[in-house]
Formats: C-alpha cells, sequence, structure tokens
C-alpha cells in the first residue's frame, strides 16, 4: 500500500504544479509534479500540463513526476503518454520522469490502468531515470536506449510481456533496475525463467543494483539470483516485499558468495529466527548491510492451508 506522495525525485525537491493559480517562484532545478485529482477533476490531465507548458519554460526542465489523472482506475494513461511525446521537442532538459505518483487514497496501485510507455524512450534519448507506478494494461517493448541510467516499475503484478521487455532491451548505460513482480491475483504472471536474461549479466555491463521484488515466488527467484553471473558486479541486491520462506534464504546462503555486496534487502519475510541469524552471521561480519525486518509479513490459515501475502498487493 503507498501511503505517501514523492517528495524528492533523483536528487530534486519534488514541487507541485498549482492547476488553479500561478506557481510561485522556485529556487534551482525541481522535479515538477502534474497532477489532478482523481476524483471530480476539474480538468484532464493533458489540459493542466498545457497550463503547465505555458507558465514554466519547458526547456528549463528537468524532471517530472506525472500524478494523479481522472479516474485512472477507468482512464490509461495513453493520453499522458502521447501528451508528453509530442511536447518531447520542448523539453531538451528532461532527464527524469515517473508516471502514477499516487497514494491508495487516489487509487490502489493495482487498479491505476498505465499503457505503452515505449514511446516515452523512443521520444526522449536523454532521459536518465523512468519510473513507473501500476502494472495494469501497462506494456512495453524491447527498446534500445543509450542513456538510461535507472528503470523502475512498481506493481502489484507486473504482466510477464513487460518483464520479458525488460530483459530483451538493450540498455547499455542501465546501472539500477527495480521491478516489482506482484502476485498472478494483480496480473503478475511472469515467472523466474523470464529473468534469465537480466541474471545472466550479459544484457546490461553497468547494472550495480538489482531489485526483482514483491513477488509471490520469492523463492524462486533468490534460487535463480544464487546462481547468477549478475551478482558478482552488483553492489545492491533487493530481493525484499516478496513471499520469501526459509527456502529462498537457504539457496541464497548456499549459492555464491554475497560478501561483496554493500547492501542486500530482504525486508517483508517470512524467516524463522534461526534463519534471520544464520544470515547475519553469514553476512554481516563482511560489513553486508542487511535488513531481515518481517515488516507486515503476516500469515493467515484457513482450513489447513497457510496464505502469506506480498508487501503491495491490491
Amino acid at each position: 500500500m503507498i501511503s505517501e506522495l514523492r517528495n524528492e525525485f533523483h536528487g530534486l525537491p519534488v514541487v507541485e504544479f498549482p492547476i488553479d493559480t500561478a506557481p510561485a517562484p522556485v529556487q534551482g532545478p525541481v522535479a515538477w509534479r502534474i497532477s489532478v485529482p482523481t476524483y471530480d477533476a476539474p480538468m484532464e490531465w493533458p489540459e493542466a500540463f498545457e497550463k503547465f507548458r505555458a507558465a514554466v519554460d519547458p526547456a528549463s526542465v528537468q524532471a517530472i513526476v506525472v500524478g494523479g489523472w481522472s479516474e485512472p482506475y477507468d482512464t490509461s494513461s495513453a493520453d499522458i503518454v502521447a501528451a508528453l511525446t509530442a511536447a518531447a521537442g520542448e523539453l531538451s532538459a528532461l532527464r527524469s520522469l515517473f508516471i502514477g505518483d499516487m497514494t491508495f487514497e487516489d487509487c490502489e496501485i493495482s487498479w491505476i490502468v498505465q499503457s505503452d510507455v515505449t514511446g516515452l524512450l523512443s521520444a526522449f534519448p536523454q532521459l536518465t531515470h523512468l519510473g513507473v507506478r501500476g502494472g495494469t494494461q501497462l506494456a512495453l517493448h524491447p527498446v534500445r536506449h543509450e542513456n538510461l541510467r535507472s528503470l523502475v516499475i512498481e506493481s502489484g503484478g507486473l504482466p510477464a510481456d513487460v518483464v520479458r521487455a525488460v530483459a530483451a532491451s538493450d540498455l547499455p548505460g542501465l546501472t539500477d533496475l527495480e521491478l516489482w513482480l506482484g502476485t498472478e491475483e494483480y496480473g503478475g504472471d511472469s515467472s523466474a525463467e523470464d529473468l534469465a536474461p537480466i541474471l545472466s549479466g550479459e544484457k546490461f555491463p553497468r547494472l550495480t543494483r538489482l531489485a526483482l521484488s514483491n513477488s509471490d515466488h520469492q523463492d524462486a527467484i533468490a534460487a535463480a539470483v544464487a546462481a547468477a553471473p549478475i551478482v558478482p558486479q552488483l553492489h545492491t541486491l533487493d530481493l525484499s516485499k516478496g513471499v520469501l520462506l526459509d527456502t529462498g534464504a537457504e539457496a541464497l546462503l548456499a549459492g555464491q558468495s554475497l560478501t561483496h555486496l554493500e547492501s542486500l534487502d530482504l525486508h517483508h519475510n517470512y524467516l524463522s529466527d534461526g534463519m534471520r541469524e544464520r544470515m547475519r552471521a553469514a553476512l554481516e561480519p563482511s560489513g553486508v548491510r542487511l535488513d531481515l525486518e518481517a515488516g507486515n509479513a503476516d500469515e493467515d490459515e484457513y482450513d489447513g492451508t497457510v496464505y502469506r501475502s506480498v508487501a503491495v498487493g491490491e
């Protein structure tokens, strides 16, 4: 569940663009958040964007955070993507872009209707950071992009086609990849096998931070990561927010060395106390920052079946 909006985006403070008044002067570069209410919006997002372009010099804009749009649970982000790509020539300094910065009060993450975002990467060849929240109707086609350094897709259920498209893309500058894989209940139908091109180490030669998180098959992902050729080049590994059991942690301990990592994030897990102690004993003496907090990982049992959930589903 997402309960707070971003107040910082890739080193820049997020400033809300007022859709009904003139914006106050800002000091230095900022990330402009452009949003309309998700319920009873006085205008559609593209109209708010037109107001933004008229009030702020587009050539000075380094970062845009797209917040809510009218009825995002029924209306896709297609018009937003179209408006941004049409203005690409004016947004010559844009380097960071996030689509869908909404809390659960605006729209639950699994209800956010996205669209094909491939055109954003084609329209903005100098873009270095792209983030997307919501997996419903999200589409991406394999693409080559020379300058993208970070790609973040947050979802309660990420379609396998999107995972495969990321894995098939040519992103030679990518250093940070974060995928919230989610659950099949909310459209997350990928498997650990779909991640194989990423884990091979051949696709993204500069990748140093990898997050494959929020999955209900986190054990299988952990087992794949344990033998993945990409691991030695990483300094940060994030397998958090999912259904990670002792089986997955055991695979990590039995696999290749992880002591070179600066950070291993396993928060929101279903590990036993004994396994947590084994993980600490194996990694913390080498200086690995280890997050093993269970957080909101709760088990429910019904009719003899134990139910466990990811951190961010609906």
